[in-house]
């Protein structure tokens, strides 16, 4: 191994160790302004729980009684740091609605939104990667207009319309996927897939669009540069170039973009899981919001933070161990 090569395999664990410290460092202010702002909202909100459980009608004074009992008579900055601490442990708060654990609502919800986000972003990921590759190493032909005017079909076509669609072919019409309902993947791999793969593929069409568009980009500004032309001069083959400098330069754009594409594939399925009869994490906060529950809404805004933080971290400690400029300290 030459003293390069050592130099490299060395610098790994400490440019993983470098970005997962620099994603912390942003991770922790970022954590606490929104969590307060998500706080704030009760306020700004002026919903209160005497309103829901008690009607537009009632006395202040029973207003005043239910607000002590679920702790809002307090200065607000000891409520917000109860409720933060309840947040470190894993506490969400309780329902106004109906008094359930909002921790464990959320959860329920986000098993079943998780699932179809994770297996649409791996058709998206898969189909989107061989479409880009295959329009790059195409470009100027008919394979790549071909695949460009694919994916621009693909980017507008709305996910719900794709779900109606996708429900009345092969639901419906051929009878080879359900048509709606869940089936955890603890009650059997095979009914879980079956169930969720229609909504997965109907979230999918958004996120093979954009993985095609920026990698076909990427890779083809990437076959422009200098180091390619020293490539081909130094006698190197079109696999080892593509796969050894011409991808690894390419992937930094397309996995910035993924660093946005699940935790909104999570947050906007209410439409798909309406469609498919599927009480996930999108519907749930869309029924919250509809009731006036504020803790239930805080907790969706809280957990959707810590979904974006999370897998954005996950991203830059990727990219730092992929992307050539990150093991060149750039």
């Amino acid at each position: 191994m030459t003293a390069a090569a050592r130099s490299r395999a060395r610098g790994g664990p400490g440019r993983a160790l470098a970005a997962l410290g620099r994603s912390l460092a942003l991770f922790v202010p970022v954590f606490l302004v929104a969590t307060f702002v998500t706080f704030a909202l009760r306020s700004l909100s002026g919903l209160s729980p005497a309103r829901i459980q008690l009607g537009e009608e009632a006395t202040p004074e029973a207003v005043a009684r239910v607000e002590a009992e679920w702790g809002l008579d307090r200065p607000f900055l000891v409520q917000y740091g109860d409720w933060f601490q309840g947040i470190l442990h894993g506490d969400l708060g309780t329902s106004w609605t109906n008094g359930a654990d909002i921790a464990t609502l959320i959860g329920v919800g986000l098993g079943v939104s998780l699932s179809i986000a994770t297996f649409a972003l791996l058709i998206g990921v898969v189909t989107g990667f061989t479409l880009g590759t295959l329009a790059a190493l195409r470009r100027t032909t008919w394979i790549d207009r071909a695949v460009t005017g694919f994916v621009t079909v693909l980017s507008v076509m709305p996910a719900f319309v794709v779900g109606i669609v996708l429900v009345t072919v092969f639901a419906v019409g051929l009878g080879l996927f359900p048509s709606a309902g869940y089936v955890p993947a603890a009650q059997g791999v095979g009914p879980w897939l079956a169930h969720i793969t229609l909504p997965a593929l109907a979230l999918s069409f958004d996120v093979i669009a954009d993985v095609a568009r920026q990698l076909r980009t990427s890779l083809t500004a990437a076959y422009s540069e200098n180091y390619v032309t020293g490539a081909l001069v130094r006698g190197l083959g079109p696999r080892r170039i593509f796969f050894r400098h011409v991808l690894r330069n390419a992937l930094g754009p397309t996995l910035a973009t993924l660093g946005l594409k699940f935790p909104a594939l999570v947050g906007a399925s209410v439409v798909t899981e309406w469609i498919f009869g599927l009480q996930g994490f999108g519907r749930f906060a869309n029924d919250a919001a509809q009731s006036g529950d504020v803790p239930a809404v805080q907790g969706v805004l809280v957990v959707s933070i810590v979904l974006v933080v999370t897998f954005n971290l996950l991203v830059n400690l990727a990219l730092a161990r992929v992307t050539p400029a990150s093991q060149r300290g750039v």
